[in-house]
């Protein structure tokens, strides 16, 4: 059932976000800071502008009112959302924030604070907001999103009342890019499986056939390396696709964004004067760490579509009656499972877990994804 207004881009998660949808018209149910969780491509972002939106409207999120339109667009004064595309949020975005929170809203019923990414604060970060969640003014609210509970400092969480939401089903998420997206039915489950309901990424593969295609490109490894000289080109090529894909989402904003800088600093041309370097140079780090992030969530998808391919292989291999994750290459998993093990697909996987944990420890991934590539080869 699509729920009506402004959820029904919160598919699947029907009585996840009913005590949001009661707290809307109940003073009761209402508080002043909510945790958003749920697993990535669940929804969790659309479920907190959702409810920011349901708040500022006078009739409780009917998704048609100015009210409505532009807080799910990010336009309305009184909604601020912060979704970093850095590894980390920094302190003084935090205090922006802080001191943001303790203004009236200008127009609407609430000051509404979202942060998107709220597992990517550190410890010194969360703290300063701490104060801030402790003790509210009457009309704000902050929505914290994460992963999980367990991704927020317990401080934090502590303050929080936590909705928690699930993996939409697949038949959920392709029914939503039919509808929505005008998707035809066989691709729109195909990615649907494929991006293991993860909306944004089914979304992308449904509309991109370059995305489907660099898919294909990375399955195929689980194939087609057969020796070391294989697995460090293909390694290399990888992170060549990786460092390509930050480059092209972030070459023109950055761009944008540093010609504004210096035309705000009154320099846009000549040199720039030396007490204005350090402006410049700040926003240079921001970008650099904000394509560091592109290239490692590129790359950790990558290994999460292997390990999706490894998952229906041992499927395969245990004779488990499960819908393959990727339909189009059913016939690349029952090859591979018929001339491996269940012991190598279970040491393939972890090589691929292992990978993941690297990349998320910094390691340079050209050796994280090397050392993983390795470890897929086939035993002799």
């Amino acid at each position: 059932m699509t729920l009506p207004g402004v959820w029904a881009e919160v598919v699947g998660q029907d009585a996840q976000i009913e005590p949001l949808r009661a707290a809307v018209d109940d003073p009761v149910a209402m508080t002043h800071a909510w945790l958003i969780t749920g697993p990535p491509g669940s929804g969790r972002s659309h479920a907190a502008r959702a409810f920011a939106a349901a708040l500022q409207c006078e009739k409780g999120g009917c998704g048609e009112c100015h009210a409505c339109i532009t807080a799910l667009s990010g336009a309305h004064a009184d909604v601020t959302r912060v979704a970093t595309e850095k590894v980390t949020i920094s302190i003084d975005e935090v205090r922006d924030l802080v001191g943001l929170a303790q203004r009236s809203p200008s127009g609407g019923r609430w000051r509404v604070i979202i942060i998107e990414d709220a597992d990517r604060m550190t410890e010194r970060t969360s703290n300063v907001l701490l104060k801030a969640i402790e003790e509210p003014p009457p009309r704000t609210v902050w929505l914290l999103c994460a992963p999980h509970s367990h991704d927020v400092g317990v401080t934090i969480r502590s303050r929080c009342r936590t909705v928690s939401l699930r993996t939409p089903a697949p038949e959920v998420v392709a029914a939503l890019l039919i509808e929505k997206d005008g998707i035809a039915p066989d691709l729109a489950m195909e990615v649907a499986l494929a991006a293991q309901s993860h909306i944004g990424i089914a979304r992308r593969l449904a509309k991109d056939p370059h995305a489907r295609a660099r898919r294909d490109q990375v399955l195929a490894l689980a194939t087609d390396v057969r020796g070391v000289g294989d697995a460090v080109l293909a390694a290399a090529d990888l992170v060549a696709v990786a460092d390509e894909d930050a480059s092209a989402a972030t070459e023109e904003r950055n761009a944008a964004e540093k010609a504004e800088l210096l035309m705000m600093l009154g320099a846009e041309s000549g040199t720039l004067p030396p007490a204005l370097r350090a402006q410049v140079r700040e926003l240079e780090d921001d970008q650099k760490r904000r394509a560091t992030r592109h290239k490692r969530d590129v790359l950790d998808r990558a290994v999460t579509d292997l390990m999706s391919l490894y998952r229906d292989v041992a499927a395969v291999q245990v004779g488990a009656d499960v819908t393959p994750l990727n339909t189009a290459h059913d016939g690349q998993a029952r090859e591979l499972a018929g001339r491996t093990s269940l012991a190598d697909t279970m040491r393939c996987l972890d090589a691929l877990a292992l990978a993941r944990t690297r990349l998320a420890s910094n390691v340079q991934p050209l050796l994280a994804i090397e050392a993983m590539i390795l470890a897929l080869r086939p035993r002799v």
